[in-house]
């Protein structure tokens, strides 16, 4: 019989990598915890018009890179590509802009699917942590989300990576913008799918990664000559409070980012250590939307940061996360009445909040102390007959390889005291 594979693209965490990813949404998730942010969650898949409406129709992730299907009702839905437009019209169907407090503060963490060309650190499958503040218009949020993300990023102990910052405008200045930057690239020698794309949102074209097209975009008009005056003072502050927070950024007046809902601020988080696929994370304001999407105005803004990609950075700057072994301590249990008596002391050092593990499979000695080992548990606690007659039990420190004699009724007080 054929064994089954997991799909083309997509991968499974399992021990003792899948720790590394836990120990990375812990750590992106802790500051936005810390910071009034929500849990939220959403369906795997949505109403396919969610994304089309609001990711938009000429991006490569609807366009192409879209799990749609038909349901056997005849629905039309789309597994996730991205995570804001399904928070949002969660946020909107529970109306939580209409309990008062804005912004409302969400974090999510999942899986999204995306049908690319897969290679490292891209998969078709893949995982994020992401936060949405939504219902406020505010420098300070934005500035906010960045430092949040900046100081997830350093808790974990990444130095080189680099915050991209940009604005797009709003619909004042935007479309002033867009007009020049059409009839620039409308002299330009591009291809069809390229030019159909200029006409549909010319900023994706400044988004292309191929050098024949960058090549001629050399003096493209740039967004920032077109930004009104209320942009601009808005980008301003949001300059001053990260600076002012004393995080670093780059303005790089050609980030747009590949999703068409994104207003005035506009950021990225990169890795040098990454190749190609060197964007970690990234986000922006996003004003409009809600509307887009059947709700009332909503200026929000949010982020999502690669959970596969941030491990990636971890391995590329050689950084090893402080993991606590997850079993204290291991019971080795030698003869039917040891099995019977230390696997109740097992149950009661885990009810004492003790991590706390058995030799299952009646191995002897050797086989059991492997395993013991393998474990990583600090404690291995060793019984024979002889051992229960006299009321006591082995407990072997696994770091020194000291081994004393404890009496059975003071097992969990001992371990706990000595683990303290």
């Amino acid at each position: 019989m054929a064994t089954f594979k997991a799909p083309k693209g997509t991968y499974d965490l399992i021990p003792p990598v899948s720790v590394k990813y836990l120990a990375v949404r812990e750590a992106i998730s802790a500051p936005l915890r810390n910071s009034g942010y929500g849990y939220i969650e959403t369906p795997g898949f949505e109403d396919v018009g969610l994304f089309a409406r609001g990711v938009g129709e000429s991006t490569d992730i609807v366009s192409k890179e879209m799990y749609a299907f038909e349901t056997k009702g005849g629905d039309q839905l789309a597994l996730r590509p991205e995570g804001t437009a399904s928070v949002l019209r969660a946020a909107l169907e529970a109306s939580l802009h209409k309990q008062g407090n804005l912004p409302v503060k969400l974090w999510y963490s999942g899986s999204y699917y995306r049908y690319e060309r897969p290679q490292k650190g891209r998969y078709r499958h893949f995982s994020q942590v992401g936060a949405e503040a939504i219902g406020a218009e505010d420098p300070a949020l934005d500035a906010e989300l960045i430092i949040l993300a900046d100081q997830a990023y350093r808790s974990l102990g990444l130095s080189d990576f680099r915050i991209l910052l940009n604005s797009l405008g709003d619909k004042e200045c935007r479309p002033v913008y867009r007009e020049a930057l059409q009839s620039f690239l409308r002299g330009l020698d591009l291809d069809e799918e390229t030019v159909r794309r200029a006409e549909i949102n010319p900023l994706r074209v400044l988004d292309d990664k191929r050098a024949d097209v960058q090549k001629q975009l050399v003096g493209a008009p740039v967004l920032r000559d077109y930004l009104c005056d209320a942009c601009k003072a808005y980008h301003e502050e949001v300059r001053a409070l990260i600076t002012a927070a004393g995080v670093a950024f780059e303005d790089d007046e050609k980030l747009v980012r590949g999703l068409d809902y994104y207003t005035r601020t506009t950021f990225e988080f990169v890795h040098d250590g990454l190749g190609s696929q060197s964007a970690v994370g990234g986000g922006g304001r996003y004003d409009g939307l809600s509307e887009m999407i059947g709700g009332p105005a909503l200026p929000s803004v949010g982020w999502a940061l690669g959970v596969d990609r941030t491990v990636l950075a971890l391995e590329a700057e050689g950084v090893e996360l402080d993991i606590p072994a997850s079993t204290s301590v291991f019971a080795v249990a030698l003869g039917e009445e040891a099995r019977r008596v230390l696997f109740a002391k097992v149950t009661e050092l885990r009810k004492a909040g003790v991590a706390a593990d058995f030799s299952f499979g009646g191995k002897g000695l050797k086989g059991a102390m492997k395993d013991a080992n393998r474990s990583g548990a600090r404690f291995a606690v060793v019984a024979g007959e002889r051992d229960l007659a006299e009321g006591l039990v082995q407990l072997k420190d696994m770091e020194s390889g000291e081994q004393s004699a404890v009496a059975l009724a003071e097992l969990v007080d001992t371990v706990k005291a000595r683990l303290a």
